[in-house]
């Protein structure tokens, strides 16, 4: 499998932009607490691991997941910054991706921060459609708006999860 550290061939531009409407779906499906439409992203054998050790697998637990994840938020607006797609082993049916991703929520105990973070995903493409098989999440900063809390893609950070910065 190619990893998004070391990307392999990247996707035509009718794939890019048919796996950009898949992300953008996904975070619209955020944004108005769509749980049909955010399902609608996932392969019946997908992986979620949302870090910390919280890993879900098969798309009925992640969907599962979402829907009490989503209990515990008042609002939450996703909005995606940028990335890029990769395929993987040479195939055409099969992609690797990288995506920035910002949230801005308030739960249900009215507590209100941001995320900071990008998606490792992995990609299938099923009957013609992309869809997630895997979405790993890589948080560099979770807090307060004010950005007072800690980063954690430092240079220590980063090598803790086996990225090797060369800046």
């Amino acid at each position: 499998m190619t990893s998004p550290h070391a990307p392999g061939r990247p996707a035509s531009t009718d794939d890019y932009v048919a796996v950009q409407r898949l992300i953008n779906r996904y975070a619209d499906a955020v944004v108005h607490r769509n749980g049909v439409q955010w399902s609608s992203c996932w392969a019946d054998d997908a992986v979620w691991d949302l870090g910390g050790g919280r890993l879900v697998e098969g798309k009925e637990a992640i969907v599962k997941l979402w829907y009490a994840a989503m209990g515990g938020m008042a609002s939450v607006v996703q909005q995606v910054y940028n990335g890029d797609v990769w395929y993987e082993d040479g195939a055409t049916d099969r992609a690797v991706g990288r995506w920035a991703i910002g949230e801005r929520l308030r739960t249900i105990n009215n507590d209100r921060g941001i995320l900071l973070a990008h998606y490792d995903d992995g990609y299938r493409k099923v009957n013609g459609e992309w869809l997630f098989t895997r979405r790993f999440l890589q948080p560099h900063y979770r807090g307060p708006a004010d950005l007072s809390g800690d980063f954690s893609n430092d240079r220590a950070g980063l090598e803790a999860r086996g990225v090797a910065p060369d800046v």
